[in-house]
């Protein structure tokens, strides 16, 4: 996928990580992306890893590993926040 494809697939993948998630997040919409992105990588990379299915573009499949991936990230970083204060 390109960068913009990308870039919208994340907005989409965060807002909705996001809204999934009951603690209100910070960030905005610049952080919506950044963590759809990054969620899609984590969950791309773990869903081949354990079930040989990744992020390939617009689909169902991907959307739920990028949403899955982003939770997890979500939830990784308020633990690691949660340790360190």
């Amino acid at each position: 996928m390109d960068i913009l494809a990308w870039i919208v697939f994340g907005l989409i993948v965060g807002i909705i990580a996001n809204l999934l998630d009951p603690r209100p997040s910070r960030g905005g919409i610049l952080g919506s992306i950044v963590l759809g992105i990054v969620g899609a990588l984590v969950g791309g990379w773990l869903g081949n890893l354990i079930f040989g299915v990744g992020v390939t573009g617009f689909n169902l499949s991907s959307f739920i590993v990028a949403v899955v991936g982003s939770l997890a990230v979500l939830f990784i970083g308020r633990m690691l926040s949660r340790s360190t204060v």
